[in-house]
C-alpha cells in the first residue's frame, strides 16, 4: 500500500475537501489532519506449545480537542500503522458529528485470533495494555471491542489496567454487564445501522417493508442489523462472512440464520440459501446495500457493477473517495460510516457516563437516549445537505469539523 492511496490519505481528501469549504487555515488543518501521538509496540506471549509468539500492536490518538480520545481496538491480519491512523481520524469526526466529549483514537494487532486458545488470546491481550498503558485512562483514553474483540477481551483490558491503577471501570466500554458494561451496548451498532438506514430509506422513497437489502459482513454489526432490519419488514437477500456468502432471492429467514451461526460459527452451508461468490455479493440487484465488514470493498474496480438504490456504510471506510464520487454521479446517495456506524460509540459513551457515575440505566433508557441522539445527528446532517447543496458525507464532515475547530480555537491551540 502506498502513501498516495492510503486509507489515512483517502479520509484526508475528504477533510481537506470540506477544510476548504470552511477556510480552515493551513495551520489549524495540518493539526487536524495528523494523529497527536502514535504507539507502536512489541508484543509477545509463550504459546501453549512452549514457543514464543511476537507481533506488534497500535495505539492511535488522532485529536482530543473535545474530550478524552475514544475508539475500538481490532484484532486482524492486515491490521498496520495507516489503517489504525484512518480509522482514529474517522472516530474524531464520527464523535463530533454525534456530538458526545470524545476525540478519536483507534487500536489493533496484527493478528488472526482463530490462531490463538483462549489463554494465548487473553495473554495477548493483557501484553498490549501493558505495553500502552501509559496512554489510557478514563479522562485520557477509553477503548472499546472492534473486529474480533468483544467484551471479555474488554474485560481483560479492564482488569490489567487495575492491576497497576484500581479499580477503574471507565478505562474501557464495550465491557460485561458484570463488570460495568451497559445494557443495550452489544448490539448498539447493529441498532444504530438499522435506524439510520430507515431514515435514509424513507428520504430517499424506499419503503422499508418489502425493501431488498444486502449486508457484507455478519458479525456483531451485520447479525444486529438484519434482525432490526427484518423486524421493521426489509428482506435480507444476502449475506456474506469471511468464511463465505449466501443468497435467497426471496429473503433469507434471519431467525434460522442466527442460529445456524451460533451453532456453525459462520453462514456458510446455511442450508435456507445458495452460496454465492462473495465478491459478487456486492452487484447483486438490491434496494439497499450495506457494506458492514472491513474497509476499501467498494473501490473503482468494483463501482460500475454496484446496483442498488441507497447505500449504508455499516463498515469504517468501505467505499473509496473515487468510487464514491462514481456512485453518487450515477445518483446513488450514500450515508457515511461517522454517522451510520456511531451507534456503538454513542453508547460506550453512555457506558463511560454511567461507570463514572455509578449509577446505571436500563436497556429502554439506553434504546431512547440512543435513538434521540442518532436522529438529531441524522437530521441536522440532512438539513446541511440542503443548506449546503452537498452530499451526505460532506454535510457530516462539515459538521464534524466546523465543531472540532471550534474546540480548538477556544481552546487556544
Amino acid at each position: 500500500m502506498t502513501a498516495k492511496h492510503s486509507a489515512f490519505a483517502e479520509v484526508n481528501t475528504y477533510v481537506r475537501r470540506v477544510a476548504k469549504r470552511l477556510q480552515i487555515p493551513d495551520a489549524y488543518l495540518n493539526i487536524m489532519l495528523n494523529p497527536y501521538r502514535e504507539l507502536r509496540v512489541q508484543v509477545m506471549i509463550h504459546r501453549d506449545d512452549g514457543s514464543i509468539f511476537e507481533t506488534f500492536g497500535y495505539r492511535i490518538q488522532h485529536n482530543a480537542a473535545r474530550g478524552p480520545y475514544k475508539g475500538g481496538i481490532r484484532y486482524h491480519p492486515d491490521v498496520n500503522e495507516d489503517e489504525v491512523r484512518a480509522l482514529a481520524s474517522l472516530m474524531t469526526w464520527k464523535n463530533a458529528l454525534v456530538d458526545i466529549p470524545f476525540g478519536g483514537a483507534k487500536g489493533g494487532i496484527t493478528v488472526d485470533p482463530r490462531q490463538l486458545s483462549p489463554r494465548e488470546l487473553q495473554d495477548l491481550t493483557r501484553s498490549f495494555t501493558r505495553k500502552i498503558d501509559m496512554a489510557l485512562g478514563p479522562y485520557r483514553d477509553v477503548p472499546a471491542p472492534d473486529v474480533n474483540t468483544n467484551a471479555e477481551v474488554m474485560g481483560w483490558i479492564m482488569d490489567e489496567y487495575g492491576r497497576r491503577h484500581g479499580h477503574t471501570p471507565a478505562v474501557v466500554t464495550g465491557k460485561p454487564l458484570a463488570l460495568g458494561g451497559s445494557k443495550g451496548r452489544q448490539a448498539a451498532t447493529g441498532r444504530g445501522v438499522s435506524l439510520v438506514t430507515q431514515w435514509a430509506a424513507n428520504d430517499n422513497g424506499i419503503d422499508v417493508p418489502g425493501a431488498r437489502i444486502v449486508l457484507q459482513g455478519f458479525g456483531n454489526v451485520g447479525t444486529y442489523a438484519a434482525e432490526f432490519l427484518m423486524q421493521a419488514g426489509a428482506k435480507i437477500i444476502a449475506v456474506s462472512d469471511v468464511d463465505g456468502a449466501i443468497y435467497a432471492k426471496d429473503g433469507l429467514d434471519i431467525p434460522a440464520l442466527l442460529a445456524w451461526v451460533r451453532e456453525h460459527r459462520t453462514v456458510k452451508g446455511f442450508p435456507g440459501a445458495e452460496p454465492i461468490d462473495g465478491a459478487k455479493l456486492l452487484t447483486i440487484p438490491c434496494d439497499i446495500l450495506i457494506p458492514a465488514a472491513m474497509g476499501g470493498v467498494i473501490t473503482m474496480a468494483n463501482a460500475a457493477q454496484i446496483q442498488t438504490k441507497l447505500l449504508i456504510e455499516g463498515a469504517n471506510h468501505p467505499v473509496t473517495p473515487d468510487a464514491a464520487a462514481a456512485l453518487e454521479q450515477r445518483g446513488i446517495p450514500i450515508i457515511p460510516d461517522i454517522l451510520a456506524n456511531a451507534g456503538g460509540v454513542t453508547v460506550s459513551y453512555f457506558e463511560w457516563t454511567q461507570n463514572l457515575q455509578q449509577f446505571f440505566w436500563s436497556e429502554a433508557e439506553v434504546n431512547q437516549r440512543l435513538g434521540e441522539r442518532l436522529e438529531t445527528a441524522y437530521r441536522t446532517m440532512s438539513e446541511t445537505v440542503v443548506e449546503s447543496q452537498c452530499t451526505y458525507r460532506e454535510a457530516a464532515y462539515l459538521i464534524a469539523l466546523r465543531r472540532v475547530w471550534e474546540a480548538m480555537q477556544l481552546r487556544g491551540i
